[in-house]
């Protein structure tokens, strides 16, 4: 027995060696570039869709992570500044794109929008990342040919780029006032799940 245990002894440190010394797999990433709606404005961070997200991620795609770069008050001209940077700082495999809303709220020109939301699909395409595109909708109040041509914008881009496309990132809570804080803009606690929800279909097929 003990010849046994002193031969088996050496084979046993080297094997135990060789697994100290093996790299550990870097986590894949989710890299979110969106505003206050997904940067939980008004909530504790862990409350929000994109925290929600995160630990799903965890539980059903180990290996993977949610980097959350997400501003409040953000428009697609800030996050077309930003993500350069971004993408060379955290290497994404999948970017989500949720911005667009401040720019509808301020009136700003469609074609700015498109410009800016463009840029930043393609800086991700270029970096070798999926992209997964969040829409918005605006209210009835800015006019028709407005908002019809905000929503057209995202499609437009989706189709343009082959990208996967949610239309509107509030569509299963926006019939309901009680879901929403009282600026009646950002959504309150528990209605973050259900955006979790809705974001995830498109979502998870991006991360196999």
């Amino acid at each position: 027995m003990l010849l046994a245990l002193s031969l088996a002894a050496p084979a046993w440190a080297q094997s135990t060696a060789r697994a100290a010394t093996q790299p550990v797999a870097k986590p894949r990433t989710v890299l979110v570039m969106g505003d206050s709606l997904s940067a939980a404005h008004g909530l504790a961070s862990a409350q929000g869709w994109v925290a929600l997200t995160a630990d799903r991620i965890a539980k059903s795609h180990p290996g993977w992570k949610v980097v959350n770069a997400s501003i409040s008050g953000e428009t697609t001209a800030g996050g077309a500044s930003r993500i350069g940077a971004e993408l060379a700082r955290h290497s994404p495999e999948v970017v989500v794109i949720e911005l667009g809303a401040n720019d509808g709220l301020r009136g700003l020109p469609l074609a700015q929008t498109r410009e800016n939301l463009d840029r930043m699909i393609r800086a991700s395409k270029a970096a070798g990342a999926r992209v997964l595109l969040v829409g918005m909708r605006m209210p009835p109040n800015l006019g028709a040919r407005y908002t019809e041509g905000f929503a057209a914008n995202y499609t437009a881009l989706a189709d343009t780029h082959g990208v996967s496309l949610l239309p509107f990132l509030l569509e299963p809570i926006a019939r309901d006032r009680a879901n929403f804080q009282a600026d009646n803009l950002h959504p309150v606690a528990s209605a973050q799940p259900r955006l979790r929800d809705h974001v995830w279909p498109l979502l998870e097929p991006l991360l196999d």
